[in-house]
């Protein structure tokens, strides 16, 4: 499997500097930055404006925090405290958009709240909410550090000219350090929900897409040959007693009618899920994939038992889809695909001859297979230069059955 590594310039760079040494390795040079070029301008910005912006979450924090602890007393304390910590988040995100666009510094965005039914379980959800105060917490201790940086940026400006990208550079990295530390989500759990969150809408788009493609299978092939099959028999039967022959060929052309309907259902099924996989498991049934491959497939599968039934079939499913792309677009002569365990991961491989030239972005369904094995916490790595080989490896983690 490729690594970010095989791909860094950084890397590329000091192998070429160490070229020039035996036996030495050149670290890559940091890009020189300008006095006054657009990222002290930029960073000026953001120190000028620190004042307007900490006066107003300052003022809003006392506020919201005061009225709304003020007033738990009685029945509308608690939930205005709730929606003024609702208001902290849309300030942390303005920000967070703040410190993106004039200093850099790119934050994930924190998960939504989740949905909650009913009052009660809303108001405790809102009030425990740790984005919504440390966002808070932020709007307190920033007015009188936007007092410092307004200040000590102005004055700069006038009497302290020649050192003003070297103060702007030290305020604004304080700058930074606080988005970072308050702004940012609350932990590496909370940027993993905010992961899945994304994960789940494409495992319901993919899973609207697979309906509507059953539907349109059901609706255009087997039904119309089945209505077709219904009223060719009713022609037959009317036939029947006065010209027996013609109804006998009937029949015989509905035998055959009857025959595709049913290859057609098994072929819609298999799309589903394939029963050879539920009865003899990944290797059977990957071995049937390969089968039906324009070019020959040597399949290996080491696996001394058996994964998760929805893993198995994303990992038949994501093969199928690789061998499709092969016979479709490859132009190879053999082909390959590998199975294998690695602790709690499930590895495939699949690699073929051919012209290569694979990439995400292109229009052979890898990007909406990186999404679909993304929404089950795997991924997938394409190496594929051009002229090729293509290998095309994917994780998948294990889940196995229960009771394995």
């Amino acid at each position: 499997m490729s690594s970010a590594a095989d791909h860094d310039p950084a890397g590329s760079a000091g192998s070429a500097g160490s070229a020039g040494s035996a036996g030495s390795a050149v670290a890559p040079r940091r890009p020189v930055r300008a006095a006054y070029g657009k990222e002290t301008w930029k960073e000026i910005a953001f120190l000028l404006s620190n004042l307007f912006t900490a006066l107003a979450g300052f003022v809003y924090a006392v506020v919201t925090v005061t009225v709304g602890v003020g007033l738990s007393v009685t029945v509308i304390g608690l939930p205005l405290l709730a929606l003024g910590l609702g208001g902290a988040r849309l300030i942390g995100r303005s920000e967070r958009g703040r410190a993106r666009a004039l200093l850099g510094v790119r934050v994930v965005e924190p998960s939504r709240l989740p949905a909650r039914d009913g009052f009660f379980p809303w108001l405790w959800n809102a009030l425990k909410d740790p984005v919504a105060w440390r966002t808070q917490l932020y709007g307190l201790i920033r007015l009188p550090w936007g007092i410092v940086t307004f200040t000590v940026t102005l004055v700069s400006l006038i009497v302290l000219w020649p050192v003003l990208p070297f103060i702007a550079r030290w305020l604004s990295n304080a700058d930074r350090g606080m988005v970072r530390g308050l702004l940012s989500p609350s932990d590496e759990l909370e940027r993993r929900i905010a992961e899945l969150e994304s994960d789940r809408g494409v495992v319901v788009d993919t899973a609207a897409a697979d309906l509507r493609r059953i539907e349109r299978d059901l609706h255009d092939g087997a039904q119309a040959r089945l209505v077709a099959l219904a009223m060719g028999l009713g022609l037959a039967k009317e036939k029947l007693l006065e010209d027996p022959e013609a109804a006998a060929a009937m029949v015989d052309e509905a035998h055959g009618e009857v025959k595709l309907a049913l290859q057609e259902l098994r072929d819609l099924a298999r799309g589903i899920h394939p029963a050879v996989l539920t009865d003899r498991g990944l290797g059977a049934a990957l071995s049937s994939v390969a089968g039906r491959c324009t070019v020959p497939v040597k399949v290996a599968v080491d696996l001394e038992e058996r994964p998760a039934e929805a893993i198995e079939g994303i990992a038949y499913f994501t093969v199928s889809e690789l061998l499709q792309n092969v016979s479709k677009h490859a132009r190879a002569r053999t082909a390959s695909v590998e199975v294998w365990r690695v602790e709690n991961r499930l590895m495939l491989q699949v690699g073929d001859d051919g012209v290569g030239g694979a990439r995400l972005d292109g229009g052979s369904g890898l990007a909406g297979l990186t999404e679909r094995l993304g929404a089950v916490d795997g991924l997938l790595v394409v190496d594929s230069p051009e002229g090729g080989p293509t290998t095309v490896t994917a994780e998948l983690p294990w889940r196995g059955r229960a009771g394995s």
